[in-house]
């Protein structure tokens, strides 16, 4: 298990492994009070929390950042349909319970936040309010997502067809796991990103890779040694794992039948970068808010961000966490300058 004096892990937090339904989750936690647990997404560890863990603990919440199955040291079941909704929210579940607590607050981002939102919709009991960082909620319906993903790429693919094929993807990425994560998360940033007249990396020509439309910049938020750690994590683990919440759409759209259409009823929060290329094609479940998240309490587009918000915005986005979470108590938002100093010296 990672040590918890390595470059990454904040001052003050620990790592631990939790056991699960038929597996182990790996997290890292720091701090006392109410249990808030946050949720990463692709490609992403524990560590792309690594900025929230100090500022809650500092402002009086106990962080637990996990690692998802499938990624970093957690568990990584061999079958894909080991990764449908339910077994993610039944960790989520089983880690609440582990670390002695009846319910949490629950915060994702990209794949977390549908995970997250999942979690809050199946267990209203455990999860009492839900973040959600750059991918809105978007209830069951329609047809199969790889149905309506299929009709959007046209001519070329798109990136989450070019996921579904067990082999295809982790061919293109694992040959070199550094170089493929710098480029993905260059392309998505905000700093860094496409700019006029550059392909979009989400459509992948006849024949072609995702990385072909990667950008060369290097985005201004992200250091050699917080890329190192996460390549190195994968250089472990490869992307199987990960690539299988992609290859497992279809059977959540199954298993959540009985939920066809359901709203998330429990106090929320939707922050995305204003930039952030997937609002694109997510823009309608953002206007469904009033529909589908009627406890929403307030939503928030950061300025020139991208998609790696709570990365290329810590400041922000910990100040707009600390708002809602105070907010879901009835209390003031703490000074973000206390908090700042709170940390600093934990």
């Amino acid at each position: 298990m990672p040590q918890d004096t390595d470059p990454i892990t904040p001052p003050g937090a620990r790592h631990r492994l939790v056991d699960v339904p038929g597996a182990r989750i790996h997290l890292v936690e720091q701090g006392t009070g109410p249990l808030v647990l946050l949720v990463h997404g692709f490609p992403e560890l524990w560590s792309s929390w690594r900025h929230q863990l100090p500022a809650l603990a500092a402002a009086g919440y106990r962080a637990v950042a996990v690692d998802v199955r499938g990624y970093g040291r957690s568990s990584a079941p061999g079958d894909v349909a080991a990764y449908r909704i339910g077994a993610h929210v039944r960790d989520n579940v089983a880690v609440v319970r582990a670390l002695g607590e009846e319910s949490a607050v629950i915060v994702g981002h990209d794949w977390g936040s549908t995970i997250a939102t999942g979690s809050a919709l199946l267990r209203p009991d455990v999860f009492t309010a839900v973040g959600m960082l750059g991918v809105p909620y978007a209830p069951r319906g329609g047809p199969r997502p790889s149905e309506v993903f299929a009709a959007i790429g046209g001519d070329e693919e798109f990136y989450v067809g070019h996921f579904q094929e067990p082999g295809r993807a982790e061919a293109e990425i694992e040959r070199d796991v550094r170089g493929w994560l710098a480029g993905f998360y260059a392309t998505l940033a905000g700093d860094t990103g496409p700019q006029q007249g550059e392909a979009s990396v989400f459509f992948v020509p006849e024949g072609g890779r995702m990385a072909d439309r990667f950008v060369a910049r290097r985005p201004s938020w992200l250091t050699d040694v917080e890329l190192d750690f996460v390549a190195a994590e994968f250089e472990r683990t490869g992307f199987t794992g990960a690539l299988n919440r992609y290859r497992s759409m279809d059977r959540d759209w199954e298993d959540l039948a009985d939920f066809d259409g359901a709203p998330v009823v429990q106090p929320s929060l939707f922050v995305a970068g204003e930039r952030d290329a997937s609002l694109a094609w997510l823009a309608g479940a953002v206007e469904a808010f009033p529909r589908t998240l009627p406890g929403l309490v307030s939503s928030h587009l950061v300025e020139g961000c991208g998609h790696w918000v709570q990365q290329e915005r810590p400041d922000e986005v910990n100040r707009l966490l600390l708002a809602w979470l105070a907010s879901l108590d009835g209390a003031a938002p703490p000074d973000p300058q206390d908090t700042r100093e709170r940390a600093d010296r934990s």
